[in-house]
């Protein structure tokens, strides 16, 4: 059983959730998995990392995950976070996760499909551990003997990194959850992490180095561990209300505000790429400026992105020293070390770094990641999307739908 808690996901499914909870209950949603990896035999016309094979595991797996509850102690610990609160912590010790909502099928060209379609409040929480169960089956059926060893080089050598001249103060979170090659090898990782590099709580053994891990998104590693769990929104909370708000054009603002009217200031950072960067600056006025603590970046330029952030911040009269810019698309450490040069003293920083943390055991053709995820694609029975700075993060079944967001939006270019 590869999922043994319900907190074994991000945070940020839970907060999201408490919003819909209080302000969207009768949503319905689907959601719908791609496997970004573009592997597939020219002449077979066959996905080359196969995962419908594998369909009756993943079904099996997804059935234990159905099975399971929330634990008192589990319940505690989201209690005792200060952005929770009592009436959503009494609503997850009913919760479970319902096997109805979710179908798993194979596709004549190897591939699966995964559609999840329901109320948003009682399908939110699949995300997460469904694609860590399939990268774990995929894994344990491709990789009987992982090479756990190179695996443990690397994150010496990612840690040998962090440790350089004049980086005691680059902070790093783990964001690698969705895309790990399996739970123990994310939990040994992240056990290192502390040892060596230390958090904000337990300062590192090794002088100049004290407090570098500054948390995880996991919830269950956050609460075992005694890491900050860290996380706000993802893509789907804004596409979703494209369908809620009450006009398209108004839904981004609409759901920053509906987020400040749960938080009331906490958990200020906002996702900066549903619908390309020029659309959200156009969008995150003064107001925001003011009221937001930061932004996170996920797809696109990094280096673009920050200073086009600093600038709209300067613009607007607002210090950038005492904003936080999120790093997290796609993060190795030499790229977190180039955007701390960078940024260093212009901003307050955060990186979150996901699949080169948990899953990099090696290289092509050996060991490849699977690039998969989960979208939401329809609310309340309407086409929903995003427009990143990455046109190949797009995720939309309705081509018709998409030019009219990017004619709303103003967006010329696709992405």
């Amino acid at each position: 059983m590869i999922i043994t808690s319900l907190l074994d996901t991000d945070l940020y499914k839970f907060t999201m959730m408490q919003v819909v909870l209080h302000q969207f209950p009768g949503a319905q949603v689907e959601y719908r998995f791609k496997c970004r990896n573009a592997d597939v035999d020219p002449v077979t016309g066959q996905a080359t990392r196969a995962l419908a094979p594998l369909v009756n595991e993943i079904r099996d797996e997804i059935r234990s995950l159905c099975s399971l509850h929330f634990h008192d102690a589990e319940l505690a610990y989201l209690q005792s976070l200060r952005f929770i609160k009592s009436d959503f912590v009494d609503f997850l010790g009913l919760f479970k996760l319902n096997e109805k909502y979710i179908t798993v099928t194979p596709l004549p060209s190897g591939d699966i499909d995964i559609l999840i379609r329901g109320p948003w409040l009682h399908t939110i929480l699949f995300e997460i551990p469904v694609l860590a169960i399939v990268n774990e089956v995929y894994f344990r059926n491709t990789q009987s003997l992982p090479n756990l060893m190179e695996g443990r080089q690397r994150l010496e050598q990612k840690i040998e990194q962090l440790r350089g001249p004049s980086l005691s103060d680059l902070k790093i979170a783990d964001y690698g959850t969705r895309r790990r090659f399996s739970k123990a090898w994310h939990e040994e990782v992240l056990r290192v992490l502390v040892a060596r590099l230390g958090t904000a709580q337990s300062p590192g053994k090794v002088a100049g180095t004290a407090g570098q891990l500054a948390g995880t998104s996991n919830v269950l590693f956050a609460m075992k561990l005694g890491l900050t769990p860290l996380g706000t929104m993802a893509h789907e909370y804004l596409q979703a209300c494209q369908a809620l708000g009450p006009r398209l054009r108004d839904s981004q603002i609409y759901a920053f505000e509906s987020w400040a009217k749960e938080y009331r200031g906490d958990l200020g950072i906002a996702l900066s790429d549903v619908y390309g960067m020029s659309a959200f600056l156009r969008d995150y006025d003064l107001y925001f400026c003011k009221l937001f603590d930061g932004a996170r970046h996920d797809s696109g330029d990094p280096f673009h992105w920050g200073e086009r952030m600093l600038d709209h911040y300067s613009r607007n009269r607002v210090d950038p020293r005492t904003k936080t810019l999120i790093f997290s698309d796609a993060l190795t450490v030499p790229r977190i070390i180039e955007l701390y040069q960078q940024f260093k003293g212009r901003a307050q920083l955060a990186f979150g770094i996901g699949t080169n943390l948990t899953n990099d055991l090696g290289d092509p053709p050996d060991h490849v990641p699977l690039q998969i995820v989960i979208k939401m694609t329809r609310c309340n029975g309407q086409p929903v999307a995003k427009l990143s700075d990455a046109p190949a993060k797009n995720m939309c079944d309705d081509e018709k739908y998409l030019a009219y967001l990017r004619q709303v939006f103003d967006i010329t270019q696709p992405g």
